[in-house]
């Protein structure tokens, strides 16, 4: 048993993940803190009930054909951090740096968003009135800064703190799912009733799904467990598929659990939703609790998060993707000094531009689109130079191109709400992606002349 996870042991002696260990690590991978936050923003965004419980199960359906691609992907393409090794593998150099260093901002704006949603819960305990959302942004550097400390100590509590935030994150939920057995809702009453036209609809369930998105997203992480499956054919898409349904029913029960307790209307609005519902079950004291538990929560997976993206940054290095010096590193304390201090500035810096939840996720759900569709797209490229792989065990998926297609199509969708809804978010992101273009070129071209006057 290794952090939860058990092993068959094969003839080869090479550890296989069975059905039980790949839906876990589905579970684990995508259910994060967001949905402590973001039924708030979907419901803000969804202009009925209907749109915003549908927004929820589509959501899950997309997260099940991106996880059975990357499945296959991970299986046609298994190395280590495949992830990002794969747009080098399949896309000019280029792309491949522009991609991959977006991806980063994307991480740690994701962290930036994450210890703003802490920062939500901890403020209603340390403040009896209502805080400006700079305070709320100061507070969610406090974790960043704290654990890019701990970190630079060379303590390693990745495992400790993955196995708290899990509790905390279960416990969590299946308390917040049992309100609807001791909280008498009236969501009828709570919901306004007007008439809207389809593009009404359309429009709010494309800005809906931004939320629902940043919510389900981790399962593309399963590119890295190709080869270290057992029967990867059946075992593959049971796991993706059984796990998927468990986060499915686990996210529409929560939601609707926040729309039976607050109702509707309010959801809109209201901060600190989980702690809400709290309070209703268990007065003023069960609130305080339940956010103090939630801000611990956001600091183990700062912590994580502080531990592994700039572990990334040193493979990129290595593989010359970012410069030499991400490899610096402080050998008696194993710390990356210099990849883990720009990683933390980079989350510092989200927070000192987007104040708010609602702009590091626009922001973030931009980026990851690009990076989301673009790498779906890579099994095309894939099957076609690894058709001497079929028929050997590795796992391919059924029904396609259509499950890559409707993924892509489904970010291409959620990329373009975020643009027509805040053109500014859209414009960021793409001049970001531009900046590293005009970069990598910039970077080559200098290399280049340097070769040549060296000769």
């Amino acid at each position: 048993m290794t952090n939860g996870i058990s092993y068959l042991q094969t003839m080869t002696g090479k550890p296989k993940l069975r059905l039980f260990d790949l839906t876990m690590i589905v579970v684990g991978l995508v259910i994060g803190m967001g949905i402590f936050r973001t039924s708030s923003d979907a419901a803000n965004a969804a202009i009925t009930p209907s749109v915003f419980f549908i927004a929820w199960f589509a959501g899950g359906l997309i997260a099940l054909c991106g996880a059975l691609t990357y499945a296959e992907i991970g299986s046609r393409f298994p190395v280590t951090g495949g992830y990002y090794k794969v747009f080098a593998e399949c896309y000019h150099p280029s792309i491949a740096f522009s991609i991959n260093c977006i991806i980063l901002i994307s991480n740690a704006a994701s962290m930036s968003g994450v210890a703003l949603v802490g920062s939500e819960y901890i403020s209603q305990v340390i403040f009896k009135t209502e805080v400006s959302d700079t305070t709320r942004a100061f507070i969610a550097m406090i974790p960043i800064v704290i654990f890019y400390g701990v970190n630079l100590l060379g303590l390693r509590m990745s495992s400790m703190a993955q196995n708290v935030l899990m509790i905390i994150k279960i416990g969590m939920l299946l308390l917040l799912i049992s309100s609807l057995f001791f909280v008498t809702g009236d969501v009828n009453a709570s919901t306004v009733v007007r008439e809207f036209t389809t593009m009404d609809y359309i429009k709010s369930f494309g800005i809906a799904l931004i939320a629902v998105s940043f919510t389900y997203g981790g399962y593309q992480q399963t590119i890295n467990f190709g080869e270290e499956i057992d029967k990867p054919r059946k075992t593959i898409p049971r796991g993706i598929f059984i796990g998927i349904l468990i986060i499915i029913g686990l996210y529409l029960a929560v939601s609707y659990a926040y729309y039976n307790a607050i109702g509707f209307e309010n959801l809109k609005t209201s901060r600190g939703i989980a702690s809400i519902v709290v309070e209703k079950m268990f007065g003023s004291t069960g609130r305080t609790v339940a956010s103090v538990l939630l801000f611990i929560a956001v600091l183990a997976y700062v912590n994580v998060l502080l531990l592994s993206n700039p572990r990334v940054m040193y493979a990129m290095s290595l593989d010359g993707i970012l410069p030499r010096a991400f490899q610096k590193r402080e050998v008696k304390k194993d710390v990356l000094t210099v990849s883990l201090t720009v990683f933390a500035v980079m989350g510092i810096i989200v927070l000192f531009f987007a104040k708010k939840f609602d702009q590091i996720l626009g922001f973030t759900i931009f980026l990851d689109s690009i990076g989301m569709a673009t790498s779906a797209a890579t099994i095309f490229i894939l099957r076609k130079r690894t058709r001497h792989l079929d028929g050997t065990g590795i796992y391919k998926m059924k029904l396609y191109p259509l499950l890559p297609l409707v993924f892509i199509a489904a970010y291409i969708f959620v990329g373009t709400s975020i643009a027509f809804n805040t053109p500014d978010l859209a414009l960021i992101g793409t001049g970001v992606f531009t900046a590293f273009l005009l970069i990598y070129f910039l970077v080559m071209n200098t290399k280049k002349n340097s070769h040549v006057s060296s000769e």
